[in-house]
């Protein structure tokens, strides 16, 4: 019977996208394993996308069990060991009591004391390595030490679309002229990063549309209602708003057939790097949110940040950060206008 590897990832699309090398590495180490994420109802599609990950185990539904079936299902999986990339005390507890082996979780928790039986010292907050470095460090304890180069690290966090693009979206991608590009825009972050502003985002479009290229507006439904207003101001420049329209596995879909995508340090960029595709993030130069933590990794990732060596002005007005809104659109357009078409 393989071993079977428990990879704890409670948090957003992002940084479950982040935490794929470490499954990646984990079939490196253990040939044959099997590697199953756990993680939130709306990372499913994440993992199922992800073709290091065997299984998924929904912590949503998990919860909703009785305190004993809770063990009892973290049991049923005879795992050698859980990874708590992301730490959940309740998780933490869970593994325990589900007597798992091997519990790895990071020194600065202080219920990993109680609950894992290897602690790894970890501190992101100050540390130069990229967030999939430092989540890649968590398996020291199974024999994997060396901080491994960005390109690697990249090359173990690809996905691919688990179901193919609706028909009436790649439709709508390839009637195109051959010149043009599909550029997907992602103004919101539901607060998960700095963002570009409206005004920018409304520019860059202007630009995109000018030169001949399409434009298409992504976001959940609610930010595309907070978006109205400014999605009718920009009507002429956007071939199509999408906000609300595609699931999760069709917005994956959507993304790896078009030419690329811009916006801050969201899940959707994420998605777009590890997809293979065009993917430019807009980031601020403060810590621990400048590039160097967060920046998207694919072989057409690349990243725009301000010059400046910290917003510290920044910091107590994260809502107005100048430095990220110092990015000018024509100098993001410039950049995109040089992607080759898909």
């Amino acid at each position: 019977m393989s071993q079977t590897l428990l990879v704890s990832r409670t948090d957003a699309i992002g940084d479950v996208v982040l935490t794929l090398p470490v499954c990646g590495q984990l079939k490196r180490m253990f040939p044959g394993c099997r590697v199953v994420l756990i993680g939130r109802t709306y990372t499913a599609a994440v993992a199922a996308a992800c073709p290091w990950i065997d299984d998924f185990l929904n912590v949503d539904e998990l919860l909703r069990l009785p305190a004993s079936a809770q063990v009892a299902a973290l049991r049923e999986f005879k795992a050698l060991a859980i990874i708590h990339v992301f730490p959940n005390k309740h998780l933490a507890w869970l593994a325990r009591k589900a007597k798992i082996p091997v519990r790895i979780g990071t020194r600065n928790r202080w219920f990993h004391w109680l609950t894992c039986n290897r602690l790894v010292a970890l501190s992101r907050m100050n540390s130069p390595l990229h967030e999939a470095q430092l989540n890649l460090q968590l398996l020291q304890p199974l024999g994997k030490s060396r901080v491994l180069p960005l390109p690697f690290v990249a090359e173990l966090g690809k996905l691919a679309p688990t179901e193919p693009l609706a028909s009436q979206w790649l439709q709508l991608l390839e009637n195109r002229q051959p010149t043009q590009l599909n550029i997907v825009l992602h103004p919101r972050s539901r607060g998960s990063a700095r963002e570009w502003g409206l005004l920018n985002f409304g520019q860059l479009a202007q630009l995109l549309h000018r030169a001949g290229h399409r434009v298409f507006v992504t976001g959940t439904a609610a930010e595309g209602e907070e978006l109205a207003g400014w999605l009718a101001e920009n009507a002429a420049s956007i071939t199509a708003n999408l906000t609300g329209q595609l699931s999760l596995p069709q917005l994956i879909a959507f993304i790896a057939n078009a030419d690329g995508l811009v916006a801050g340090s969201t899940g959707p960029l994420h998605l777009a790097a590890a997809l293979g595709r065009h993917a430019l993030g807009l980031y601020p130069p403060i810590r621990p949110m400048h590039p160097g933590r967060w920046a998207p990794l694919g072989p057409k990732a690349e990243f725009a940040v301000f010059d400046k060596p910290n917003c510290q002005d920044c910091r107590t007005v994260p809502a107005s950060c100048t430095c990220i809104r110092a990015l000018l659109p024509a100098a993001i357009a410039a950049r995109v206008v040089s992607w080759q078409v898909l």
